[in-house]
C-alpha cells in the first residue's frame, strides 16, 4: 500500500530533500512521492542533524521520517551499531524494523537487528555476535543484553524514542535511563510521542540539545466515520447496550475500548459467555497469548477485540467496521485516536460511544463535529434474542515455519491441490520461524485441515490444528 492511502499528504516531494540516491530511487519504486505532514516538518531538521520532538501517532508516517533520517546518516562500511530505536512493544518494534528494512532496499548490506522480550534469548545472542548497524528493540530486553555485556552502544550516533509516552506508561523509565547512560553524549536524539506528560518534558530536558518541536494534529474525515452517542444512567446497562448494538450492526470486525485492564477482561469474558466471538487485549496477557489474539483478529477468526488504549496503541488495524467506546475516554485526543481506527483508507466506519453526563470531553467532541451531541435511542430489546455475529474465517496453525523452509506458496498449493478448494476461500498466511498460520473460510475449515494434515509440503507431513 502506498502511504497516500493511509495518511494525509503534503505537496512537498521527497526528491526535494538531500537524500542518498539509493534511498530516493527506492522511494520512487515504493510509490512514495509526496511527504506526509510529519515528514515535511521533521525530515529537513533530522537530515540537518538537529534533535527533534515530534507529536504524531500511528499512521502519520513518522517511522519513514526517522527511518530515512537514520539510513541517510548511516555509514555501511562502518560495521558498528550506529542507530538505536526504542519501542514500547514487540509488535511496534517488529513493524519499525520491517519498515526500515523496506526503506533500506536501495542500500546494500545494511543489517537491522530486533531485540525484544517475549522471544528466546539464544538467537539474539548469536545475532549480536555477528554485529549490526541498527538496533530496534524494547527497553527491557536491551537493558538485559547490556547488563550481560553483550551490547556495545558506544558508537551510536542517533537515538530514536518511538511512542515515548507509552514507554513511561508501561513502567520503562528506569530501563530507558539505564540505556541512556550507555550512549555517547554527542548523538542526535529524536523523540516521538502521542501525548506529552510531565515525565516526557523532564526527559527531553535531560537528553536533548535545543530540540525542535514538530506537531501534527490527528484529523479524521468526519464524512468517513459516523459517530453515534448513547447516554446511559448506570453501569448495569452498558453490557446490554453493547450487546444490542453489536446484534443490530453485526460487525465482521470491531474493537471495544475499555478504560481498565480488569474491565477489558470482564467485558470480553461476558461477551464470550453470551455466545459472541470476543477476546481481550491488555497489558497482563503473556506475549504468546497476545500474539495469538492479534493474529486471529487480523485473520477475522475473532469478530470483537476488547482492548485498553495502552494495549491497542501502535497496532495497525485496518478494515474495522466499528469502534465501541464502552466508557468515554479520559482524554479528548484519545477519543479521536480510538475512532480513527475505523473509516480508514477511504472506507466507511462507525463509532458508538457510551457516556453518563454531558461533560468537558463531550463538549470538545461537539467542537470537532460542529454539532450538538444528542443521545440516540438504543435498538429494541427484542434484538437480545438474535444470533451473535460469527467469524467468517477460522485459523489453522501448522507445526512448521521458515526453519522448515515453508513458504506461503507451499501452504496455498497444498490447500488448492486437486482444485477441491479455491484460492478465494483462503485468507491471510503468516509464517514465523517455527509456526505457520493460515486463515480459511469457516465452511471449509475441517476440509482444509484434513488437506494439510494428510498431504505433504516440502516432501514431508506437518501436524496442524484449528486455533
Amino acid at each position: 500500500m502506498s502511504q497516500s492511502a493511509k495518511t494525509k499528504q503534503s505537496n512537498a516531494a521527497f526528491s526535494s530533500l538531500p537524500l542518498k540516491k539509493g534511498l530516493l530511487d527506492n522511494l520512487h519504486t515504493m510509490n512514495y512521492q509526496s511527504m506526509t505532514s510529519i515528514q515535511e516538518q521533521s525530515l529537513p531538521l533530522i537530515l540537518a542533524g538537529e534533535d527533534v520532538i515530534g507529536q504524531a501517532k500511528t499512521g502519520s508516517g513518522k517511522t519513514a521520517a526517522y527511518g530515512l533520517g537514520l539510513l541517510n546518516k548511516l555509514d555501511v562500511k562502518r560495521f558498528r551499531i550506529q542507530s538505536l530505536v526504542l519501542c514500547p512493544t514487540r509488535e511496534l518494534a517488529d513493524q519499525v524494523a520491517k519498515e526500515i528494512r523496506t526503506l533500506a532496499r536501495g542500500i546494500h548490506n545494511i543489517k537491522v537487528l530486533t531485540l525484544c522480550g517475549g522471544v528466546p534469548m539464544g538467537p539474539q545472542i548469536g545475532s549480536l555476535e555477528h554485529g549490526a548497524h541498527i538496533i530496534v528493540g524494547t527497553p527491557g530486553r536491551i537493558t538485559d543484553h547490556l547488563s550481560r555485556n553483550r551490547l556495545d552502544l558506544s558508537n551510536v550516533e542517533m537515538l530514536i524514542l518511538d511512542e515515548a509516552d507509552r514507554m513511561l506508561e508501561m513502567g520503562f523509565q528506569d530501563a530507558v535511563e539505564a540505556i541512556l547512560a550507555e550512549l555517547p553524549f554527542t548523538k542526535q536524539t529524536l523523540l516521538f510521542s502521542a501525548t506529552f506528560p510531565k515525565q516526557i518534558k523532564a526527559m527531553t530536558k535531560n537528553i536533548m540539545h535545543s530540540p525542535h518541536h514538530v506537531t501534527v494534529k490527528e484529523v479524521h474525515d468526519n464524512s468517513s466515520i459516523e459517530q453515534h452517542f448513547y447516554q446511559l444512567t448506570n453501569n448495569q446497562r452498558r453490557m446490554e447496550a453493547l450487546r444490542l448494538l453489536i446484534l443490530q450492526q453485526q460487525p465482521e470486525s470491531a474493537v471495544v475500548f475499555c478504560n481498565t485492564k480488569r474491565e477489558t477482561q470482564q467485558v470480553a469474558d461476558e461477551l464470550e459467555n453470551l455466545g459472541f466471538s470476543a477476546s481481550a487485549l491488555h497489558g497482563d496477557l503473556e506475549q504468546r497469548d497476545r500474539d495469538r489474539v492479534l493474529l486471529r483478529f487480523a485473520n477475522k477468526s475473532i469478530n470483537i477485540l476488547v482492548a485498553t488504549d495502552v494495549a491497542a496503541r501502535g497496532l495497525d488495524i485496518d478494515s474495522l467496521d466499528a469502534v465501541f467506546n464502552y466508557h468515554l475516554a479520559f482524554d479528548h485526543e484519545v477519543h479521536t485516536h480510538r475512532i480513527g481506527r475505523t473509516g480508514r483508507a477511504g472506507s466507511k466506519g462507525s463509532a458508538y460511544t457510551f457516556y453518563t453526563e454531558h461533560g468537558y470531553i463531550i463538549s470538545l467532541i461537539e467542537d470537532d463535529l460542529g454539532r450538538e451531541i444528542v443521545s440516540e435511542p438504543l435498538p429494541p430489546m427484542s434484538l437480545l434474542h438474535a444470533q451473535p455475529p460469527l467469524p467468517t474465517m477460522k485459523t489453522i496453525q501448522v507445526d512448521g515455519g521458515k526453519k522448515q523452509k515453508l513458504r506461503p506458496g507451499d501452504i496455498l498449493g497444498a490447500l488448492t491441490a486437486n482444485q477441491e478448494l479455491t484460492g478465494d476461500q483462503i485468507g491471510k498466511i503468516h509464517i514465523t520461524d517455527i509456526r505457520a498460520f493460515v486463515a480459511v473460510e469457516n465452511k471449509i475449515a475441517k476440509k482444509a485441515l484434513r488437506k494439510i494434515t494428510n498431504g505433504k509440503m516440502k516432501g514431508r507431513n506437518f501436524r496442524a490444528w484449528l486455533i
